[in-house]
């Protein structure tokens, strides 16, 4: 392995990384704060993998739009007329102005520069006062598109367009939460935090159990114990992360997810799609992490609380959502105090890699799949 395989991080931390779980220490500070590896994630992960733009129910009817910008490309998300949800780019094709904000329904897209206007495909269908530019069809003119997928409700995305499919990668994290009917949650409320961190802090603290025993000490510790978390096999670009119920013997309840086993509604579930595709799962719901990274330090998050459907209707309902919201700022809060802390660590100049306990292993394979596509030399 050469030692410039990656600005900033020597052949020998790159080695203790990819030693074997048992003996495996964590990334070096450079891999979190260094705007030069941030630059080679943004070239070679985020603009090469699948990211979840929405869910199909913020986009139910044709017409219903969504503007969002995507490692520095805005895009549109369209439920286009014809029923099919497209993914485009939001820049105009005369003068690069973006055509929309926000969400909201059209059936016509108009910039607001020159009043150029597209359909839900993304189809130019007026550009006034073109009259004597030669040789120039509006017939011609679409807005780019964007790969677009759906699995399990969500809308996936990637600016990749030779890019292999989402939904065979990850066969066998499909077929685990097949019960959880993931593609029956609809979103009823969302968080949204800035926060001053690399991404990779916060999906590490997502996917380890370990933190519970003194961050959520008094939350989460005494209802799913760190010592008995596991993190699942795993055949593919992801990681399963279950937190079993302290009281395995408690009586059953009636849970909103129906169809569970009763394991399945009494635990709890992380999951994370490399890179940061996360979502936590329980009898009650879906939680999901939504990252956008904006720098090496920097991202934007937000957290989305997802029911099933047949919840919607039950009497009640605003609270219990109202309810989940609450749960979902507090542990989150809890974790902000603890990413501050592990931030202004990285940040310290005496500050090297650290020792991985078997309670962390989702973070080793994020860590090997990270090394894997940034390297010269995969595997290496």
């Amino acid at each position: 392995m050469s030692e410039h395989l990656l600005p900033g991080l020597a052949a020998e931390e790159l080695r203790r990384v990819r030693a074997p779980l048992e003996s495996a220490w964590t990334l070096p500070p450079a891999a979190y704060l260094s705007e030069d590896i941030h630059d080679l994630e943004t070239e070679r992960i985020f603009r090469k993998t699948w990211f979840p733009l929405a869910r199909l129910e913020q986009l139910a009817q044709p017409g219903d739009f969504l503007a969002l910008d995507l490692m520095g490309q805005p895009l549109l998300l369209v439920h286009g007329v014809d029923g099919q949800v497209r993914a485009m780019s939001n820049v105009c094709l005369h003068r690069a102005a973006p055509i929309a904000e926000g969400s909201g329904h059209r059936r016509l897209f108009t910039c607001p520069y020159h009043a150029w206007a597209y359909d839900t495909v993304g189809q130019l269908v007026a550009a006034p006062l073109m009259e004597g530019a030669e040789g120039f069809d509006p017939a011609a003119c679409r807005l780019p598109q964007i790969r677009t997928e759906v699995w399990e409700g969500f809308v996936m995305v990637n600016l990749d367009q030779n890019a292999a499919s989402f939904a065979p990668q990850v066969v066998g994290l499909t077929r685990y939460f097949a019960n959880f009917r993931l593609s029956d949650m609809a979103i009823v409320r969302t968080l949204t935090f800035d926060s001053a961190w690399n991404w990779k802090v916060l999906v590490e603290n997502f996917m380890e159990a370990y933190h519970h025993i003194a961050t959520h000490s008094q939350t989460f510790e005494p209802i799913y114990h760190a010592r008995d978390s596991r993190v699942e096999d795993t055949d593919g670009p992801w990681a399963i992360l279950h937190m079993p119920s302290s009281d395995p013997d408690a009586p059953p309840r009636e849970h909103l997810v129906r169809g569970l086993e009763d394991w399945q509604a009494r635990d709890l579930f992380a999951a994370v799609v490399f890179p940061h595709f996360m979502f936590a799962v329980n009898g009650d719901g879906l939680f999901w992490y939504q990252v956008f990274p904006e720098g090496a330090g920097r991202l934007t998050l937000r957290i989305h609380i997802g029911m099933p459907r047949t919840a919607l209707d039950l009497e009640g309902f605003e609270e219990m959502a109202d309810g989940a919201a609450a749960v979902a700022d507090h542990i989150h809060q809890e974790d902000i105090a603890a990413n501050d802390l592990v931030w202004r660590g990285l940040n310290a100049p005496m500050t090297g890699q650290g020792r991985l306990s078997p309670l962390e292993r989702a973070i080793w394979q994020l860590n090997q799949w990270w090394l894997d596509r940034l390297c010269d030399q995969p595997g290496a």
